[in-house]
This record gives structure tokens, C-alpha cells and sequence, in this order.
């Protein structure tokens, strides 16, 4: 996910809005660390600055994430975009099911970084954010059929090569939209 961010904002970003990526060691240590790291944010940053925490599904339950996201914020005294609307500092986003069906919502960015990847016409892959069973492991066979990734898909790569050609306004993941609306309000 950091890869693909840093390809995919500075595209999107109008000039001089700056950005910064803070990776963890997947969704448990995120949720371990965040509120660490929510407090430290919340005691030195300007009222102007905004977080986003963005976090893949996987087999949670989106409610109850979504619930325990916004708990940590406001245990942390930072307003979220959920509950303040308006003066918001902190926003919860979730990729459903995970990152990796996005790149099915912007099939055209998947065809720009591997030309012979292609999906058939009953392939589940219409509304990315239904896509159950492993979005990645639907991209992996998908990316073979084409001759790529043979020895197993590359992640860090496949973000990077896809994040560069990435279009927001062509996704049609739900979970983008939402994270993608929320990035756009917060860079106004």
C-alpha cells in the first residue's frame, strides 16, 4: 500500500500539499501502534493537518473496524471525518477487501503496466469491492494467464508499476472513491 501511495499521490495532490506514507507491519501492528501514534500526532500538529488511516479489510467485519478505528481517535482527542464533518482531523478509510481490488477498479492502469493481462467476461471482478476469496490471489492467476509473475506475484512492484499509471476518476472500487474523496477534501 505505501508503494502504490507514493506513486499515486503526487499525481493527485494540487501543488504544495505535501504528504507523508507511515507504514506498519500490517493491520495488527497498525492497530497496536496507532493510538501511540494518534497521541503523538494529536499533541504537535497544527489544526490544519489532517490524517488518514487507511486499512485493508481482509475477513473483518467492515462495521466493527470502522468502529474500533474511530474508538483510538477519539480516545486520542482527534476529531474524525465519521463524527465532526466539518473541523476533522483524522479519517478511517477502509480498502475492501484489501488493496489489491482497487487495481481491478482501474483495469485500464493494470493494462498499462502488463499489456497481456487480461479478464474474461465471467470473471468476478465487476464491483472490485465484492470480489471475496482473495483479491490479490485473483490478480496473481489473472497476471499469469498473461505470462507474468510466474514464480509468484511481486507486490512491491506490481504497486509501483500500477500506481504510476493509476486513474482516481476511473476506479470504480467503492472503497477508493470513499478514501480518494476524503484525500481530495483534506488537500482543499
Amino acid at each position: 500500500m505505501e508503494e502504490f501511495l507514493r506513486a499515486l499521490l503526487p499525481r493527485c495532490l494540487p501543488a504544495g500539499r505535501a504528504f507523508s506514507v507511515h507504514p506498519f507491519q500490517g493491520k495488527d501492528d497498525l492497530l497496536k501502534k496507532l493510538e501511540s501514534r494518534l497521541r503523538a500526532f494529536a499533541g504537535r500538529a497544527p489544526d490544519s493537518s489532517r490524517i488518514v488511516v487507511l486499512v485493508d479489510r481482509d475477513n473483518d467485519d467492515c462495521v466493527q473496524l470502522k468502529r474500533r478505528l474511530e474508538q483510538i481517535a477519539a480516545t486520542c482527542g482527534l476529531p474524525t471525518r465519521t463524527r465532526a464533518r466539518a473541523n476533522w482531523q483524522a479519517a478511517n478509510r477502509i480498502a475492501i477487501e484489501e488493496l489489491e481490488a482497487w487495481y481491478f477498479g482501474d483495469w485500464q492502469a493494470v493494462r498499462a503496466a502488463y499489456p497481456k493481462a487480461a479478464l474474461s467476461n465471467k470473471e468476478r471482478h465487476r464491483d472490485p469491492d465484492a470480489i471475496v476469496g482473495g483479491t490479490w490471489e485473483l490478480l496473481e492467476r489473472v497476471l499469469q494467464r498473461g505470462g507474468y509473475f510466474k514464480g509468484g506475484i511481486r507486490k512491491l512492484e506490481l504497486a509501483r508499476k500500477i500506481g504510476v499509471n493509476f486513474e482516481p476518476r476511473r476506479c470504480s472500487s467503492r472503497s477508493f472513491r470513499n478514501f480518494y474523496d476524503v484525500i481530495m477534501e483534506a488537500a482543499a
